[in-house]
C-alpha cells in the first residue's frame, strides 16, 4: 500500500478511529484503512500471445496431496462455499461483508470485494458439482446483469460497501480501486467459466468501462479511490501490496489502458528476516495471497522478481515470526501459526509480522494459512487440519473456520468475513487444481497484462 506516515489518521463520519478498528455492522473501515494506519498503505482465443501462459498443472510443487489432505480440503472448500451462497442475494448476487458463523444474519451490507470472491466460488462450485445444474450460472447471470446494469459506478468504478439487496452506497465509504479489482478478478473468472452469451456481455462491458487513467489523475501511480462529498484520496498505490492484480488489469484493458511503466513506478522494498530475503513493505501477510488468488505468477518473473517464490519467503518468514511468539504466546508451534488481518477480541486489527504489527495478544486467523495453501502446502495442510482437530466447534462453524480466535483467552470470533473466507476457498482449489488460475489465465487481457509488464518464464534454480 502507499508509504504514508504511521501517524495518519482515518475518519469515519468526521470523528477519530481507535488505534483498533471496530468493524461491526456500523463501521465504515476495513482492513485498507487499517493499513493506511498501519503506514504501510484484490474461452477467448489466444490470439496474439502463443505460448506466453501455460496451463496450470494439479497441486504446485511441494508435498503431494494425499487423499485424506484432498478431503480435508473438500470439506473445507465446500463448507466455506456456503457463506458464498447463502449470504448473497439471490436477486443482485451482493454478497454481504460479514455474517455470523453459526448462519446468515440480519446485517444487510455487502461488499464488493467479497461479491468478487464470490463470483469466483461460483465457477468453484459450479465445476465441482456442489449445485444443481444451472444453479451457479443463474446466479452469476443475475449477478452481472446487476453489475452491469443497475450498482451505482463512477468512471467505472464502485463504491466499496453497499446495500446487498439495493446497491445502495453504505456509510459514505469510498469508490475503491482495489476492491474494484477483486470483483472485476471474479467477474473475468466468470466469463471464462460459462459458456453464456449474457454473462460473457455482461463481464466484457463491466471491465471495458472502468477508466483506469481517471483513477491516476495524471501521477504515476493509481490512487486508493474517490468519494463525491471530497473527490480522490491522497492515498496511492505506490508500494508493493496486494495491488499487482489492480495494475495487471489496468495494464491489459481494452479501453483505457495505463502506460507500462506505471508497472515499474512502485516501490519494492526488499526486507530479511531468519535467514529469508524477500519484498516486504511491513504489512499483514494477506497482501502476499490476494493477487495470486487468479494471477498465475508460477515459473514466471518480471525484471524486479519472482513474485510466487517472494509470497513462498513471506509465508515461510510469517511462520517462523509466529515461532518466534511461543514464549509468550505458548499455543503457537510448528502445527499452529498464522496472523494476518482479522477481527479479534477488540475490533478489526491490521496485525501479522515480521517485523510485529499491531497489539499481538495471542489471536490466530485461519486465513493466514488457508491462504497461502499453494506456497507451502505441507505445512499450511498441517495447520489447517490441527485447527480443525484441536478446537473444534468453536472455531469450526456453519460457514467454516471462524474469522479469528484466541486460546489463550477463550475468545472465538463470532463472524465469518468474505474476504478471508474467500482468499481460502480459492486458494484452496488452486492447490489441489489450479482451476482458478488456469480458468482466470484464458483472458487475453491476464496474458496482456504480464506480456506488458515483461513477465517471462523463470530461470529454474
Amino acid at each position: 500500500m502507499s508509504n504514508i506516515e504511521r501517524t495518519q489518521r482515518a475518519e469515519r463520519g468526521g470523528r477519530l478511529v481507535p488505534p483498533v478498528l471496530g468493524r461491526d455492522a456500523g463501521s465504515t473501515l476495513s482492513r485498507r484503512a487499517a493499513l493506511v494506519r498501519l503506514g504501510t498503505a484484490l474461452p477467448i482465443v489466444l490470439g496474439g500471445l502463443p505460448g506466453f501462459w501455460r496451463s496450470a498443472s494439479a497441486a504446485p510443487a511441494g508435498l503431494p496431496l494425499t487423499p485424506a489432505d484432498d478431503r480435508f480440503l473438500e470439506d473445507l472448500e465446500r463448507t466455506t462455499f456456503r457463506f458464498f451462497w447463502e449470504c448473497a442475494d439471490p436477486r443482485t448476487g451482493l454478497v454481504k461483508d460479514r455474517s455470523r458463523a453459526t448462519e446468515p444474519d440480519a446485517r444487510e451490507i455487502a461488499s464488493i470485494a467479497a461479491t468478487g470472491f464470490g463470483l469466483t466460488a461460483l465457477c468453484i462450485a459450479d465445476q465441482r458439482r456442489w449445485l444443481e445444474p444451472g444453479q451457479a450460472r443463474e446466479r452469476a447471470r443475475a449477478t452481472l446483469r446487476f453489475l452491469r446494469e443497475t450498482l451505482p459506478h463512477e468512471h467505472g468504478f464502485y463504491f466499496h460497501f453497499v446495500n446487498w439487496r439495493t446497491g445502495e452506497r453504505a456509510w459514505k465509504c469510498e469508490l475503491s480501486s482495489i476492491d474494484t479489482a477483486l470483483l472485476l478478478c471474479g467477474v473475468l473468472t466468470c466469463r471464462q467459466h460459462f459458456a453464456d452469451a449474457d454473462i460473457r456481455r455482461s463481464a466484457g462491458e463491466i471491465y471495458d468501462r472502468v477508466d483506469w487513467r481517471w483513477m491516476m489523475q495524471g501521477g504515476p501511480f493509481l490512487l486508493h479511490g474517490w468519494k463525491p462529498e471530497s473527490g480522490f484520496l491522497k492515498a496511492r498505490w505506490d508500494t508493493y501490496c496486494e495491488h499487482s492484480m489492480l495494475y495487471l488489469l489496468a495494464l491489459g484493458a481494452n479501453q483505457h489502458p495505463i502506460p507500462a511503466e506505471a508497472w515499474h513506478a512502485w516501490k519494492r522494498p526488499p526486507f530479511e528476516y531468519a535467514g529469508f530475503r524477500y519484498i516486504n513493505p511491513r504489512a499483514p501477510l494477506f497482501i502476499h495471497q490476494f493477487s495470486h488468488a487468479w494471477f498465475d505468477f508460477r515459473d514466471r518473473r518480471d525484471c524486479h522478481t519472482d513474485y510466487f517464490e517472494n509470497s513462498v519467503k513471506a509465508t515461510k518468514a510469517h511462520r517462523q515470526f509466529c515461532l518466534s511468539l511461543r514464549d509468550k504466546f505458548p499455543h503457537f508451534s510448528n502445527d499452529v501459526w498464522g496472523i494476518t488481518a482479522s477481527d479479534s477480541a477488540k475490533g478489526y486489527v491490521a496485525w501479522g509480522g515480521p517485523p510485529a504489527q499491531g497489539p499481538l495478544d495471542g489471536t490466530l486467523v485461519p486465513c493466514a494459512a488457508g491462504g497461502s495453501l499453494p506456497f507451502l502446502p505441507g505445512e499450511c495442510l498441517r495447520c489447517l487440519r490441527t485447527l480443525q482437530d484441536r478446537y473444534g466447534e468453536r472455531a469450526w462453524k456453519h460457514f467454516g473456520f471462524v474469522d479469528a480466535f484466541n486460546p489463550a483467552t477463550g475468545w472465538f470470533a463470532p463472524d465469518v468475513i468474505g474476504i478471508d473466507a474467500g482468499i481460502t476457498l480459492l486458494m484452496a482449489e488452486n492447490a489441489r487444481t489450479g482451476f482458478v488460475w488456469r480458468t482466470f489465465m484464458k483472458n487475453e487481457e491476464a496474458q496482456r497484462a504480464m506480456a506488458k509488464a515483461g513477465f517471462s518464464e523463470a530461470v529454474p534454480k
